[in-house]
Protein backbone atom coordinates (compact mmCIF):
# COMPACT_ATOMS: atom_id res chain seq x y z
CA UNK A 1 0.00 0.00 0.00
CA UNK A 2 2.55 2.60 0.92
CA UNK A 3 4.96 1.76 -2.04
CA UNK A 4 1.94 2.45 -4.40
CA UNK A 5 0.91 6.02 -2.82
CA UNK A 6 4.46 6.66 -2.84
CA UNK A 7 5.02 5.60 -6.59
CA UNK A 8 2.05 7.50 -7.28
CA UNK A 9 2.86 11.26 -5.28
CA UNK A 10 5.83 10.45 -7.40
CA UNK A 11 4.07 10.29 -10.29
CA UNK A 12 2.18 13.91 -9.40
CA UNK A 13 5.81 15.61 -8.50
CA UNK A 14 7.50 14.38 -11.87
CA UNK A 15 4.63 15.30 -14.47
CA UNK A 16 5.26 18.92 -12.86
CA UNK A 17 8.94 18.87 -12.98
CA UNK A 18 8.63 17.54 -16.67
CA UNK A 19 6.20 20.38 -17.52
CA UNK A 20 8.80 23.20 -15.80
CA UNK A 21 11.90 21.70 -17.24
CA UNK A 22 11.47 20.01 -20.40
CA UNK A 23 7.96 21.20 -21.77
CA UNK A 24 4.86 18.52 -23.08
CA UNK A 25 7.69 16.66 -24.61
CA UNK A 26 9.53 15.88 -21.17
CA UNK A 27 6.22 15.18 -18.92
CA UNK A 28 5.19 12.97 -21.98
CA UNK A 29 8.53 10.69 -21.86
CA UNK A 30 8.01 11.00 -18.23
CA UNK A 31 4.56 9.71 -18.50
CA UNK A 32 5.53 6.77 -20.54
CA UNK A 33 8.39 5.90 -18.05
CA UNK A 34 5.83 5.69 -15.17
CA UNK A 35 3.70 4.10 -16.55
CA UNK A 36 5.77 1.27 -17.63
CA UNK A 37 7.47 1.14 -14.18
CA UNK A 38 3.98 0.83 -12.54
CA UNK A 39 3.20 -2.02 -14.97
CA UNK A 40 6.71 -3.67 -13.49
CA UNK A 41 5.87 -3.12 -9.91
CA UNK A 42 2.37 -4.22 -10.62
CA UNK A 43 3.91 -7.76 -12.16
CA UNK A 44 6.96 -7.66 -9.29
CA UNK A 45 3.52 -7.55 -6.68
CA UNK A 46 1.31 -10.06 -8.60
CA UNK A 47 4.05 -12.61 -9.14
CA UNK A 48 4.76 -12.67 -5.15
CA UNK A 49 8.21 -10.81 -6.04
CA UNK A 50 9.84 -8.44 -3.15
CA UNK A 51 8.35 -5.33 -3.48
CA UNK A 52 9.83 -2.43 -3.90
CA UNK A 53 11.41 -0.38 -0.99
CA UNK A 54 10.29 3.55 -0.49
CA UNK A 55 14.02 4.39 -1.51
CA UNK A 56 14.33 2.50 -4.35
CA UNK A 57 11.24 4.29 -5.48
CA UNK A 58 12.48 7.34 -4.61
CA UNK A 59 16.00 6.49 -6.15
CA UNK A 60 14.05 5.54 -9.63
CA UNK A 61 12.48 8.87 -9.35
CA UNK A 62 15.42 10.57 -8.82
CA UNK A 63 17.22 9.08 -11.92
CA UNK A 64 14.46 10.10 -14.27
CA UNK A 65 14.44 13.65 -12.89
CA UNK A 66 18.20 13.47 -13.36
CA UNK A 67 17.79 12.63 -16.84
CA UNK A 68 15.50 15.36 -17.86
CA UNK A 69 17.40 17.48 -16.91
CA UNK A 70 20.32 16.36 -18.14
CA UNK A 71 18.72 16.78 -21.88
CA UNK A 72 17.80 20.28 -21.64
CA UNK A 73 21.40 21.27 -20.41
CA UNK A 74 20.62 22.33 -16.53
CA UNK A 75 22.56 19.71 -14.50
CA UNK A 76 25.98 20.21 -13.78
CA UNK A 77 28.52 17.28 -13.13
CA UNK A 78 30.27 17.03 -9.63
CA UNK A 79 33.57 18.14 -8.96
CA UNK A 80 36.33 16.72 -6.70
CA UNK A 81 34.65 18.55 -3.82
CA UNK A 82 31.54 16.86 -2.21
CA UNK A 83 29.60 20.49 -1.92
CA UNK A 84 29.84 20.76 -5.64
CA UNK A 85 27.63 17.44 -6.94
CA UNK A 86 24.75 19.64 -6.10
CA UNK A 87 24.88 22.29 -8.08
CA UNK A 88 21.54 22.31 -10.62
CA UNK A 89 19.93 19.56 -9.16
CA UNK A 90 16.52 19.22 -7.96
CA UNK A 91 16.17 19.25 -4.17
CA UNK A 92 15.07 15.11 -4.32
CA UNK A 93 18.17 14.79 -6.64
CA UNK A 94 20.35 16.70 -4.41
CA UNK A 95 19.01 14.64 -1.39
CA UNK A 96 19.39 11.29 -3.19
CA UNK A 97 22.90 11.73 -4.25
CA UNK A 98 23.66 12.81 -1.17
CA UNK A 99 22.60 9.83 0.23
CA UNK A 100 24.34 7.67 -2.12
CA UNK A 101 27.13 9.66 -1.28
CA UNK A 102 27.50 9.16 2.46
CA UNK A 103 27.57 12.39 2.59
CA UNK A 104 26.65 14.32 6.18
CA UNK A 105 27.71 13.79 9.60
CA UNK A 106 26.35 10.21 11.09
CA UNK A 107 26.03 10.36 14.76
CA UNK A 108 25.50 6.73 16.92
CA UNK A 109 23.47 8.06 20.25
CA UNK A 110 22.58 6.13 23.21
CA UNK A 111 18.87 5.73 23.22
CA UNK A 112 17.99 4.46 27.09
CA UNK A 113 19.96 5.12 30.28
CA UNK A 114 23.62 4.36 28.88
CA UNK A 115 25.67 0.97 28.49
CA UNK A 116 23.81 -0.45 24.98
CA UNK A 117 26.95 -0.82 23.19
CA UNK A 118 27.44 2.23 21.30
CA UNK A 119 30.85 1.40 21.00
CA UNK A 120 30.86 -1.67 19.47
CA UNK A 121 28.65 -0.43 16.52
CA UNK A 122 31.04 3.01 16.31
CA UNK A 123 33.90 0.25 15.96
CA UNK A 124 32.20 -1.12 13.27
CA UNK A 125 31.64 1.99 11.53
CA UNK A 126 34.04 3.77 11.35
CA UNK A 127 36.22 1.55 9.06
CA UNK A 128 35.02 3.33 6.67
CA UNK A 129 35.22 6.73 8.33
CA UNK A 130 37.66 9.73 8.35
CA UNK A 131 37.41 11.40 11.36
CA UNK A 132 35.41 10.24 14.82
CA UNK A 133 34.52 12.38 17.22
CA UNK A 134 33.28 12.85 21.24
CA UNK A 135 31.24 16.00 21.71
CA UNK A 136 29.73 15.62 25.61
CA UNK A 137 30.57 14.63 29.06
CA UNK A 138 33.90 13.33 30.04
CA UNK A 139 35.35 9.84 31.73
CA UNK A 140 31.96 9.09 33.48
CA UNK A 141 31.18 7.06 29.59
CA UNK A 142 32.76 3.93 29.15
CA UNK A 143 32.64 1.59 26.09
CA UNK A 144 34.26 -1.34 26.06
CA UNK A 145 35.52 -2.80 22.44
CA UNK A 146 36.59 -6.88 22.07
CA UNK A 147 38.85 -7.77 19.04
CA UNK A 148 40.18 -10.84 18.73
CA UNK A 149 38.79 -11.97 22.36
CA UNK A 150 40.74 -9.05 23.44
CA UNK A 151 39.16 -6.02 25.29
CA UNK A 152 39.63 -2.15 24.97
CA UNK A 153 38.12 0.22 27.53
CA UNK A 154 37.52 3.79 26.37
CA UNK A 155 36.68 6.68 28.69
CA UNK A 156 36.88 9.50 27.16
CA UNK A 157 38.92 8.52 23.02
CA UNK A 158 36.09 7.79 20.45
CA UNK A 159 36.22 4.25 19.72
CA UNK A 160 36.75 4.57 16.41
CA UNK A 161 40.34 5.20 17.37
CA UNK A 162 41.28 1.58 16.77
CA UNK A 163 40.81 2.28 12.58
CA UNK A 164 44.36 3.28 11.96
CA UNK A 165 43.17 5.82 9.47
CA UNK A 166 40.70 7.62 11.23
CA UNK A 167 41.54 11.38 13.34
CA UNK A 168 39.78 11.70 16.18
CA UNK A 169 38.21 14.68 17.81
CA UNK A 170 37.56 15.91 21.16
CA UNK A 171 35.33 18.01 20.75
CA UNK A 172 34.79 21.62 22.72
CA UNK A 173 31.54 19.94 24.56
CA UNK A 174 33.42 16.95 26.13
CA UNK A 175 35.17 17.72 29.66
CA UNK A 176 38.54 15.99 29.81
CA UNK A 177 40.34 15.12 33.16
CA UNK A 178 44.52 15.15 31.12
CA UNK A 179 45.62 12.47 33.67
CA UNK A 180 42.73 10.08 32.84
CA UNK A 181 43.11 10.49 29.00
CA UNK A 182 46.94 10.26 29.02
CA UNK A 183 47.19 6.93 30.63
CA UNK A 184 44.09 5.85 27.94
CA UNK A 185 46.59 7.10 24.84
CA UNK A 186 49.63 5.32 26.64
CA UNK A 187 47.24 1.72 27.51
CA UNK A 188 46.68 1.94 23.28
CA UNK A 189 50.60 2.41 23.14
CA UNK A 190 51.24 -0.61 25.01
CA UNK A 191 48.89 -2.61 22.49
CA UNK A 192 50.65 -1.45 19.96
CA UNK A 193 48.27 1.03 18.68
CA UNK A 194 49.61 3.71 17.26
CA UNK A 195 47.67 6.80 17.49
CA UNK A 196 50.66 9.90 16.67
CA UNK A 197 49.31 12.67 14.74
CA UNK A 198 45.45 11.20 14.63
CA UNK A 199 44.29 12.51 18.05
CA UNK A 200 42.79 15.85 18.09
CA UNK A 201 41.87 17.88 21.39
CA UNK A 202 39.45 21.28 21.13
CA UNK A 203 41.50 24.36 22.11
CA UNK A 204 37.73 24.99 24.11
CA UNK A 205 37.22 22.01 25.68
CA UNK A 206 36.65 22.26 29.40
CA UNK A 207 39.34 20.49 31.79
CA UNK A 208 38.46 18.16 34.56
CA UNK A 209 40.93 18.52 37.94
CA UNK A 210 41.21 16.22 40.53
CA UNK A 211 39.86 18.72 43.48
CA UNK A 212 36.81 18.31 40.89
CA UNK A 213 36.51 14.49 41.28
CA UNK A 214 37.12 15.17 45.31
CA UNK A 215 34.25 17.41 45.26
CA UNK A 216 31.94 15.26 43.10
CA UNK A 217 32.22 12.87 45.82
CA UNK A 218 31.78 15.14 48.62
CA UNK A 219 28.90 16.68 47.44
CA UNK A 220 27.53 12.70 46.76
CA UNK A 221 28.08 11.24 50.21
CA UNK A 222 26.67 14.35 51.45
CA UNK A 223 23.04 13.28 50.13
CA UNK A 224 23.34 10.16 51.96
CA UNK A 225 19.93 7.68 51.29
CA UNK A 226 18.92 10.89 48.28
CA UNK A 227 22.50 10.10 46.69
CA UNK A 228 21.86 10.53 42.95
CA UNK A 229 24.60 7.67 41.86
CA UNK A 230 27.32 10.07 39.96
CA UNK A 231 30.70 8.78 38.64
CA UNK A 232 32.70 10.45 40.70
CA UNK A 233 34.80 11.69 37.71
CA UNK A 234 34.46 15.31 38.61
CA UNK A 235 32.29 15.80 35.35
CA UNK A 236 29.45 18.08 37.12
CA UNK A 237 31.89 20.05 39.03
CA UNK A 238 33.45 20.78 35.98
CA UNK A 239 30.52 21.46 34.11
CA UNK A 240 29.99 23.99 36.97
CA UNK A 241 33.41 25.76 36.24
CA UNK A 242 32.36 26.02 32.96
CA UNK A 243 28.80 27.66 33.71
CA UNK A 244 30.26 30.15 36.41
CA UNK A 245 32.47 31.02 34.08
CA UNK A 246 35.80 30.58 36.79
CA UNK A 247 36.80 27.32 34.20
CA UNK A 248 39.86 26.44 32.69
CA UNK A 249 40.12 25.56 29.03
CA UNK A 250 42.50 22.53 27.32
CA UNK A 251 43.93 25.92 25.11
CA UNK A 252 44.90 27.90 28.39
CA UNK A 253 47.65 25.37 28.61
CA UNK A 254 49.29 27.49 25.73
CA UNK A 255 50.54 30.09 27.67
CA UNK A 256 51.29 28.99 30.82
CA UNK A 257 51.84 31.77 32.84
CA UNK A 258 47.93 32.62 32.06
CA UNK A 259 47.30 28.93 33.21
CA UNK A 260 49.02 28.94 36.60
CA UNK A 261 46.85 32.59 37.11
CA UNK A 262 43.61 30.97 36.57
CA UNK A 263 44.36 27.51 38.31
CA UNK A 264 45.51 29.20 41.60
CA UNK A 265 42.03 31.19 41.36
CA UNK A 266 40.23 28.22 40.64
CA UNK A 267 41.60 26.12 43.73
CA UNK A 268 41.17 28.77 45.85
CA UNK A 269 37.30 29.35 44.94
CA UNK A 270 37.03 25.28 45.65
CA UNK A 271 39.14 25.24 48.89
CA UNK A 272 36.73 28.44 50.07
CA UNK A 273 32.96 26.64 48.84
CA UNK A 274 34.70 23.44 49.89
CA UNK A 275 36.45 23.96 53.96
CA UNK A 276 38.52 20.78 54.46
CA UNK A 277 39.31 20.47 50.96
CA UNK A 278 43.35 20.69 50.59
CA UNK A 279 44.65 20.86 47.22
CA UNK A 280 48.16 20.67 46.46
CA UNK A 281 48.65 23.71 44.11
CA UNK A 282 52.05 23.50 43.49
CA UNK A 283 51.89 19.91 42.94
CA UNK A 284 49.55 20.00 40.37
CA UNK A 285 51.29 22.91 38.35
CA UNK A 286 54.08 21.19 38.51
CA UNK A 287 52.21 18.34 36.64
CA UNK A 288 50.33 20.19 34.14
CA UNK A 289 53.81 21.98 33.26
CA UNK A 290 55.46 18.93 32.51
CA UNK A 291 52.50 17.77 30.08
CA UNK A 292 51.78 21.07 28.80
CA UNK A 293 54.19 20.39 25.24
CA UNK A 294 52.49 16.65 25.05
CA UNK A 295 48.93 18.59 24.97
CA UNK A 296 49.52 20.99 23.16
CA UNK A 297 51.01 19.09 20.18
CA UNK A 298 46.77 17.24 20.28
CA UNK A 299 45.37 20.75 20.58
CA UNK A 300 44.04 22.26 17.70
CA UNK A 301 40.50 24.70 16.55
CA UNK A 302 38.78 21.45 15.70
CA UNK A 303 35.37 23.45 14.79
CA UNK A 304 37.95 24.62 11.67
CA UNK A 305 38.80 21.21 11.04
CA UNK A 306 35.35 19.93 12.06
CA UNK A 307 33.66 22.17 9.46
CA UNK A 308 36.84 21.63 6.49
CA UNK A 309 36.89 17.95 6.73
CA UNK A 310 33.20 18.24 6.05
CA UNK A 311 33.51 20.65 3.05
CA UNK A 312 36.29 18.41 1.69
CA UNK A 313 33.56 15.43 2.01
CA UNK A 314 34.66 13.56 4.45
CA UNK A 315 33.00 11.01 6.47
CA UNK A 316 32.54 12.04 9.52
CA UNK A 317 31.05 9.69 12.52
CA UNK A 318 30.02 11.05 16.20
CA UNK A 319 30.28 8.95 19.08
CA UNK A 320 27.60 9.73 21.74
CA UNK A 321 28.41 9.22 25.34
CA UNK A 322 26.04 8.33 27.92
CA UNK A 323 22.53 8.38 26.75
CA UNK A 324 18.95 10.09 26.71
CA UNK A 325 16.97 9.04 29.17
CA UNK A 326 20.26 10.54 31.57
CA UNK A 327 20.45 14.27 29.36
CA UNK A 328 20.14 17.30 32.04
CA UNK A 329 17.00 18.32 30.18
CA UNK A 330 15.18 15.16 28.75
CA UNK A 331 16.41 12.41 31.39
CA UNK A 332 15.02 11.18 34.74
CA UNK A 333 16.24 14.79 36.60
CA UNK A 334 17.83 14.55 39.09
CA UNK A 335 19.15 11.14 38.30
CA UNK A 336 21.20 12.86 34.88
CA UNK A 337 24.55 13.60 33.75
CA UNK A 338 25.70 16.74 33.92
CA UNK A 339 25.34 17.45 30.16
CA UNK A 340 23.60 16.64 26.83
CA UNK A 341 24.32 13.19 25.23
CA UNK A 342 21.02 13.72 22.69
CA UNK A 343 21.27 15.28 19.14
CA UNK A 344 21.74 18.44 20.26
CA UNK A 345 24.98 18.31 21.90
CA UNK A 346 26.42 17.35 18.28
CA UNK A 347 25.51 21.32 17.09
CA UNK A 348 27.03 22.98 20.21
CA UNK A 349 29.98 20.16 21.12
CA UNK A 350 31.43 19.91 17.74
CA UNK A 351 30.35 23.36 16.76
CA UNK A 352 28.64 21.92 13.44
CA UNK A 353 25.16 23.54 11.76
CA UNK A 354 22.15 21.33 11.75
CA UNK A 355 22.20 20.77 8.28
CA UNK A 356 25.07 18.81 8.28
CA UNK A 357 23.99 15.59 9.87
CA UNK A 358 22.88 12.44 7.95
CA UNK A 359 22.07 9.77 9.99
CA UNK A 360 21.24 9.33 13.47
CA UNK A 361 21.73 5.88 14.70
CA UNK A 362 19.84 4.90 18.00
CA UNK A 363 21.46 2.13 20.07
CA UNK A 364 19.13 0.11 22.46
CA UNK A 365 19.33 -3.04 23.95
CA UNK A 366 17.06 -5.61 23.21
CA UNK A 367 16.19 -5.23 27.10
CA UNK A 368 16.84 -2.29 29.81
CA UNK A 369 19.25 -1.59 31.84
CA UNK A 370 20.42 1.47 34.59
CA UNK A 371 23.59 1.76 36.78
CA UNK A 372 22.82 4.16 39.79
CA UNK A 373 19.44 5.55 41.23
CA UNK A 374 16.73 7.01 39.65
CA UNK A 375 13.30 5.36 38.52
CA UNK A 376 12.91 2.33 36.38
CA UNK A 377 10.02 1.58 35.39
CA UNK A 378 10.22 -1.84 34.01
CA UNK A 379 12.74 -3.04 36.72
CA UNK A 380 12.82 -6.44 37.35
CA UNK A 381 13.83 -7.53 40.91
CA UNK A 382 13.71 -11.07 41.74
CA UNK A 383 15.78 -13.99 43.22
CA UNK A 384 18.68 -16.02 41.32
CA UNK A 385 16.34 -18.25 39.13
CA UNK A 386 14.78 -14.32 37.34
CA UNK A 387 14.38 -13.06 34.92
CA UNK A 388 16.78 -9.72 35.94
CA UNK A 389 19.43 -11.92 37.47
CA UNK A 390 18.94 -13.78 33.89
CA UNK A 391 19.84 -10.56 32.31
CA UNK A 392 22.60 -9.21 34.69
CA UNK A 393 24.44 -12.56 34.44
CA UNK A 394 24.49 -13.33 30.90
CA UNK A 395 24.66 -10.00 29.98
CA UNK A 396 27.72 -9.43 32.12
CA UNK A 397 25.77 -6.28 33.30
CA UNK A 398 28.44 -4.37 34.87
CA UNK A 399 29.31 -0.68 34.70
CA UNK A 400 33.04 -0.51 32.08
CA UNK A 401 33.71 2.85 34.13
CA UNK A 402 32.64 2.40 37.90
CA UNK A 403 32.50 -1.67 37.86
CA UNK A 404 28.83 -1.38 39.53
CA UNK A 405 26.16 -4.32 38.75
CA UNK A 406 23.43 -2.86 36.03
CA UNK A 407 19.79 -2.85 36.97
CA UNK A 408 17.88 -4.81 34.79
CA UNK A 409 14.81 -5.08 33.10
CA UNK A 410 12.27 -5.49 30.16
CA UNK A 411 12.38 -3.39 26.98
CA UNK A 412 10.82 -0.12 27.85
CA UNK A 413 8.51 0.79 24.74
CA UNK A 414 7.09 4.34 25.80
CA UNK A 415 10.81 5.31 26.89
CA UNK A 416 12.48 4.55 23.57
CA UNK A 417 9.54 6.47 21.38
CA UNK A 418 10.08 9.36 24.12
CA UNK A 419 13.94 8.92 23.07
CA UNK A 420 13.04 8.76 19.40
CA UNK A 421 11.25 11.84 19.67
CA UNK A 422 14.15 13.88 20.56
CA UNK A 423 16.48 12.22 18.70
CA UNK A 424 14.68 12.01 15.46
CA UNK A 425 16.32 8.54 14.81
CA UNK A 426 16.77 7.27 11.36
CA UNK A 427 17.77 3.52 12.24
CA UNK A 428 17.85 1.53 15.45
CA UNK A 429 20.89 -0.49 16.06
CA UNK A 430 19.35 -3.58 18.83
CA UNK A 431 22.11 -5.27 20.94
CA UNK A 432 22.43 -8.37 22.97
CA UNK A 433 19.73 -9.88 21.55
CA UNK A 434 21.32 -13.34 22.30
CA UNK A 435 21.16 -12.15 26.43
CA UNK A 436 17.41 -13.34 25.83
CA UNK A 437 18.17 -16.76 24.03
CA UNK A 438 16.98 -19.25 26.76
CA UNK A 439 14.18 -17.50 28.48
CA UNK A 440 10.91 -19.45 28.16
CA UNK A 441 8.87 -15.92 26.78
CA UNK A 442 10.31 -12.55 26.77
CA UNK A 443 8.23 -9.38 27.20
CA UNK A 444 7.99 -5.63 26.18
CA UNK A 445 6.30 -3.03 28.12
CA UNK A 446 3.99 -1.39 25.36
CA UNK A 447 2.80 1.47 27.09
CA UNK A 448 2.55 3.62 30.93
CA UNK A 449 -0.39 3.64 32.21
CA UNK A 450 -1.16 6.51 35.15
CA UNK A 451 -5.04 6.51 36.81
CA UNK A 452 -6.23 4.58 34.53
CA UNK A 453 -5.42 6.21 31.53
CA UNK A 454 -2.62 5.63 28.94
CA UNK A 455 0.25 8.30 28.83
CA UNK A 456 1.12 9.81 25.65
CA UNK A 457 4.57 10.82 26.61
CA UNK A 458 7.14 10.77 28.92
CA UNK A 459 6.38 11.95 32.59
CA UNK A 460 8.57 14.99 33.47
CA UNK A 461 7.52 14.01 37.46
CA UNK A 462 9.00 11.34 38.79
CA UNK A 463 6.65 10.26 41.30
CA UNK A 464 4.48 9.43 38.51
CA UNK A 465 7.03 8.09 36.57
CA UNK A 466 7.63 5.61 39.34
CA UNK A 467 3.75 4.60 40.07
CA UNK A 468 2.85 3.87 36.30
CA UNK A 469 1.35 0.89 35.63
CA UNK A 470 3.24 -1.15 32.69
CA UNK A 471 0.72 -2.81 30.25
CA UNK A 472 2.94 -5.83 28.98
CA UNK A 473 2.69 -7.69 25.62
CA UNK A 474 4.39 -11.21 25.71
CA UNK A 475 6.39 -13.08 23.24
CA UNK A 476 7.37 -16.13 23.35
CA UNK A 477 11.42 -17.26 23.88
CA UNK A 478 13.71 -19.33 22.29
CA UNK A 479 16.17 -21.45 22.96
CA UNK A 480 18.64 -22.08 20.06
CA UNK A 481 22.24 -20.74 19.87
CA UNK A 482 22.47 -17.23 17.73
CA UNK A 483 25.88 -16.18 18.10
CA UNK A 484 26.97 -17.47 14.52
CA UNK A 485 23.93 -16.27 13.03
CA UNK A 486 24.71 -13.90 9.69
CA UNK A 487 21.10 -12.61 8.40
CA UNK A 488 18.04 -11.85 9.85
CA UNK A 489 16.69 -15.13 8.33
CA UNK A 490 18.87 -17.21 9.64
CA UNK A 491 17.44 -15.98 13.33
CA UNK A 492 14.89 -18.23 15.15
CA UNK A 493 12.13 -17.53 14.11
CA UNK A 494 10.50 -16.11 17.75
CA UNK A 495 13.61 -14.15 17.59
CA UNK A 496 12.61 -12.36 14.45
CA UNK A 497 9.28 -12.06 15.64
CA UNK A 498 10.50 -9.93 18.46
CA UNK A 499 12.87 -7.98 16.66
CA UNK A 500 9.79 -7.24 13.64
CA UNK A 501 7.39 -6.27 16.90
CA UNK A 502 10.05 -4.14 18.39
CA UNK A 503 10.46 -1.85 15.07
CA UNK A 504 6.90 -1.87 14.58
CA UNK A 505 6.05 0.02 18.09
CA UNK A 506 8.63 2.36 17.45
CA UNK A 507 7.76 2.96 13.40
CA UNK A 508 11.78 3.18 13.18
CA UNK A 509 13.73 0.18 10.97
CA UNK A 510 16.41 -1.80 13.27
CA UNK A 511 19.28 -1.74 11.11
CA UNK A 512 21.60 -3.51 13.05
CA UNK A 513 21.28 -6.62 15.37
CA UNK A 514 23.95 -7.52 18.39
CA UNK A 515 23.89 -11.28 18.57
CA UNK A 516 27.54 -11.42 20.54
CA UNK A 517 29.94 -10.03 22.23
CA UNK A 518 32.59 -9.78 19.67
CA UNK A 519 33.30 -7.05 17.14
CA UNK A 520 31.66 -9.05 14.20
CA UNK A 521 28.82 -10.43 16.00
CA UNK A 522 26.44 -8.33 14.67
CA UNK A 523 23.69 -8.95 12.07
CA UNK A 524 23.57 -5.54 9.42
CA UNK A 525 20.20 -5.81 7.23
CA UNK A 526 21.99 -3.19 4.94
CA UNK A 527 21.92 0.17 4.07
CA UNK A 528 18.64 1.86 2.44
CA UNK A 529 16.91 -1.37 4.30
CA UNK A 530 13.66 0.35 4.42
CA UNK A 531 10.33 0.04 6.75
CA UNK A 532 6.78 0.12 5.92
CA UNK A 533 4.63 2.21 8.31
CA UNK A 534 2.05 0.30 9.75
CA UNK A 535 -0.71 0.27 12.26
CA UNK A 536 -1.93 -0.80 15.38
CA UNK A 537 -5.59 -1.96 16.48
CA UNK A 538 -4.42 -1.96 19.99
CA UNK A 539 -5.72 1.34 21.69
CA UNK A 540 -3.63 0.47 24.36
CA UNK A 541 -0.15 0.76 22.10
CA UNK A 542 -0.87 4.25 22.64
CA UNK A 543 0.49 4.77 18.64
CA UNK A 544 0.17 8.06 16.66
CA UNK A 545 1.56 6.23 13.62
CA UNK A 546 -0.80 5.46 10.73
CA UNK A 547 -0.32 3.91 7.69
CA UNK A 548 -0.31 5.62 4.86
Amino acid sequence: MFSRIAATSGKTALLAAGSAIGGASGATYLLSSINADEAAVARCESAGGKKPTVLSLLADISSRVSKIEESVGIQQSGGAAASKKYVGQSELARRQTMASAKYGIDIVLGAQWGDEGKGKLVDMLSQEYDVCARVAGGSNAGHTIVVEGKKYKFHLLPSGVLNDKATCIIGNGVVIHLPSFLNELDALSASGIKYDGRVKISDRAHLVFDFHQEVDGTLENRLGRNKIGTTKKGIGPSYASKIQRNGIRIGDLRDFEYFEQRFRNLADHHMRAFPGLEIDVEGQLEFYRNISERVNEMTIDTIEFTNKAFKDGKKILVEGANATMLDIDFGTYPYVTSSNPSIGSVLTGLGVSPRKLRGIYGTVKAYTTRVGEGPFPTEQVDDAAGVGNHLGTVGAEYGTTTGRARRCGWLDIPQMKFSTLINGFTSINLTKLDVLTGLEEVKVAKAYKHDGKILTTMPADLKTLSSVELVYETLPGWTEDISTVKSFEELPVNAQKYVLRVQELLGVPIRWIGVGPNRLDVIDRGEGWDLAITESDDEEDGLEYKSA
